[in-house]
């Protein structure tokens, strides 16, 4: 379906997963977003790498698992790439692979990009940079946190949210809440995995029927409440241990889903 908007030469070259409306591209989000020919998603919703987890040098090189996980050494899950930046060097390559994406958008489609406080400033420029016009932000509160004494627990996270340009009041799309209220899923496949029903509510800011790009597709979550949600989706994921986990996952459950569906019928 959509793959007559990809470059075949370069298709064929990759490792990659799908079915049917959703495909998981195994590669480096800078090189392929290239790829795609103009004008060929409806929306741009994604979980990239904050680079964040301290403010030191010695803080923010630590391993992913080190940022963001309490689990026991024998239980981490995977680490992946490109968290080790700093603070310039995270801003100017979110503002590169942006400006590839929003080319690859179509004119009015709306982008929306998670992140924490600390980096909250920079990922705001790097949209604009990018030429997305940066129209607001809305809230995961994750209801619970670990608490710190004297100060305000920090249970929250920002989705910061924009369009290619002009975004008409006319687009057949409801109002969204500014605020999601979900905790952290319970049996991760991924450090900083959100919860599917949250990414199922977000994806509703595309058009009925629309194709939304993940180009940090990691457990899969976002294609998986894309698709579940009536959309096409194509994600990119350059970890090899997350490109087979979350390409598992979204095959999985969408079977299993089927066969539910199916058992009903019959």
């Amino acid at each position: 379906m959509y793959l007559k908007n990809f470059d075949m030469d370069v298709f064929d070259t990759l490792t990659h997963t799908g079915g049917e409306n959703w495909t998981i591209l195994h590669g480096d989000t800078l090189q392929l977003i290239r790829a795609f020919q103009p004008e060929s998603f409806d929306a741009l919703i994604t979980d990239p790498p904050y680079a964040s987890g301290g403010w030191k040098p010695n803080e923010k090189n630590r391993t992913t698992n080190q940022k963001y996980s309490s689990m026991a050494k024998e239980d981490a899950l995977p680490d992946f790439d490109g968290d080790n930046l700093d603070q310039r060097s995270w801003t100017h390559w979110m503002a590169e692979w942006l400006s590839d994406a929003r080319k690859a958008c179509k004119p009015g489609a709306p982008v929306c990009l998670f992140i924490d406080w600390r980096q909250y400033p920079s990922i705001t420029d790097a949209l604009q940079w990018a030429g997305w016009i940066w129209r607001g932000a809305a809230v995961w509160d994750k209801m619970t946190s670990r608490p710190q004494k004297g100060r305000f627990r920090q249970q929250s996270e920002f989705i910061v949210w924009g369009s290619n340009g002009a975004m008409p009041l006319s687009r057949p799309v409801g109002c969204l809440p500014g605020v999601f209220r979900y905790s952290n899923p319970q049996n991760r496949i991924h450090i900083t995995e959100k919860p599917l029903q949250l990414m199922r509510d977000v994806v509703q800011i595309c058009e009925p029927g629309g194709r939304i790009l993940d180009p940090f597709a990691g457990a899969g979550t976002t294609i998986l409440a894309a698709v579940k949600e009536g959309y096409q989706a194509v994600g990119i994921e350059k970890s090899n241990a997350y490109y087979k986990l979350g390409s598992d996952r979204v095959k999985f459950a969408l079977a299993a889903e089927q066969d539910v569906q199916q058992g009903v019928q019959i």
